[in-house]
């Protein structure tokens, strides 16, 4: 497994990395996208005012919880109280698109995670890449190919990054935060999506994926 660590405050680390390669832009990861000052700021009012939710799913023959909090917004209705608009111009100006929807994960410590996953394409737009910010606490998300030696990268999201996945990506690779049992503040991504003009199980909350 190949690492990749990338502080803000590294002169010499290059403004994007491009971790998988494809004809729609790959993997590429921005690790000091948003100065330190204002990602710590859009964390702490993301994680007092965002309206998470807490839910829970079948697995199996029983009910389990979801291990991280969720919240969802319209890029047409957003919240005039909450930084999201100034997060969208930042994921613009790295990964432009007409993004339409935003899902957050709010990860409160090293228990909460999401299982090696990738996006369904029929509930994003297709050409179109998935963006995320990661605010709050560094945390490690896992990259691995689908196939042949399924190589994994482990990237350590440093809060103020951007990391976009295309639309392609999603079927050759998967992508997980896994459970840590060491110490871990909260973290929150939030993830830019196009979905189709005519989804199927995006509305509220249905369509929402986690990274």
């Amino acid at each position: 497994m190949r690492a990749l660590t990338a502080h803000t405050d590294d002169l010499f680390a290059p403004a994007m990395h491009r971790l998988v390669h494809d004809d729609q832009g790959g993997i590429r990861y921005w690790p000091g996208a948003i100065d330190p000052d204002t990602a710590q700021a859009w964390f702490e009012a993301l994680h007092a005012q965002a309206a998470w939710i807490h839910l829970q799913r079948p697995m199996y023959d029983r009910i389990v919880d979801v291990p991280r909090l969720l919240a969802n917004y319209a890029v047409d209705a957003l919240p005039p109280e909450l930084p999201l608009a100034g997060l969208l111009a930042c994921v613009q100006a790295r990964a432009p698109a007409p993004y339409s929807r935003i899902g957050m994960n709010l990860y409160r410590d090293g228990h909460d995670s999401v299982a090696m996953h990738g996006d369904k394409l029929h509930t994003v737009a297709a050409g179109h890449p998935i963006t995320l910010v990661s605010l709050g606490a560094p945390r490690r998300m896992l990259i691995r190919a689908r196939e042949g030696r399924r190589e994994t990268l482990a990237v350590d999201l440093a809060p103020g990054s951007i990391l976009s996945m295309s639309h392609a990506s999603q079927s050759t690779h998967e992508h997980g935060i896994p459970k840590t049992r060491r110490s871990q503040g909260p973290r929150i991504s939030v993830v830019f999506r196009v979905r189709p003009s005519s989804p199927v199980g995006t509305g509220g909350l249905a369509g929402v994926g986690a990274t």
